[in-house]
């Protein structure tokens, strides 16, 4: 199993904080994010890994070289038009060859035994892919999930409208009493997914989007799983919830997101 890492953007709803560094690269606890992620993934006994680049990339590039530190390898491919999440990945395609990968965004903090379960979820069928979800959160911010009784998903939506969330309900696929099921971010692929990435046009927010080919291999017939993202999950989206992440790193001494941090290579 191999892993890429999109961390191209600037993250501007940091303001400042990221006209100097990308977004993954803002510290909590001592390092950053995407350390954290990095180290997540080890546990996980992932050891090749494409970082995708792009907002001041050279920081990145630096910081991780070329994963001797850490005791694996880590190439970086540069997005040089920040034109969306959809095509990102290509840039990893040679990467990533014939092999099964693990798709992740790289401001997202999950316990990283998340990683664990996915690969296990990902080995019980014959999974072109797999998509991880957790309830509770806004989805108009992001993106909206929808699975069959078997829990492989049958439909993806990019920020829906109020509007669409009620025209969901009149419809029925969203019921009372049933969680709606957040995007989390994180995912497993074949590598089947490039050729639904390779016939992506523009959304109307004039960006290629990843969910956007997941959808298409849904409506294709390929199986893709879903899996309920088990304990925290943090968006690193704002400078609120990186001070609520510094805070409590700080004050009970953990992780941050409630875990002791790996103590794997880094600095």
């Amino acid at each position: 199993m191999k892993a890429v890492i999109l961390a191209a953007g600037k993250g501007t709803r940091m303001l400042d904080l990221t006209s100097e560094v990308p977004k993954p690269m803002l510290e909590v606890n001592g390092k950053p994010v995407l350390q954290h992620i990095l180290e997540g993934l080890i546990a996980a006994n992932i050891r090749e890994f494409c970082l995708i680049t792009g907002w001041r990339a050279a920081v990145i590039e630096q910081y991780f070289g070329d994963g001797s530190k850490w005791g694996v390898k880590i190439c970086c491919a540069r997005q040089v038009t920040q034109d969306g999440t959809g095509k990102a990945p290509e840039l990893a395609k040679e990467f990533i060859g014939p092999d099964s990968f693990l798709l992740t965004y790289g401001d997202i903090l999950v316990d990283p035994e998340t990683y664990q379960r996915m690969i296990r979820r990902f080995g019980e069928g014959d999974f072109s892919g797999l998509v991880t979800v957790t309830a509770g959160e806004d989805v108009t911010r992001g993106g909206i999930n929808f699975f069959d009784e078997r829990f492989f998903l049958k439909r993806l939506i990019e920020k829906p409208s109020p509007a669409q969330l009620d025209q969901f309900r009149a419809d029925g696929w969203l019921k009372p009493g049933q969680p709606v099921w957040y995007n989390a971010g994180i995912y497993l692929f074949k590598p089947v997914l490039f050729d639904f990435t390779a016939r992506l046009e523009k959304s109307p927010r004039g960006e290629f989007e990843l969910t956007e080919a997941v959808n298409a291999m849904a409506a294709a017939g390929h199986a893709l799983a879903g899996l309920e993202i088990v304990g925290p999950w943090v968006d690193v989206r704002d400078p609120g919830v990186l001070a609520t992440l510094s805070r409590k790193a700080s004050s009970d001494g953990t992780g941050p997101i409630g875990r002791t941090s790996s103590n794997q290579g880094g600095s």
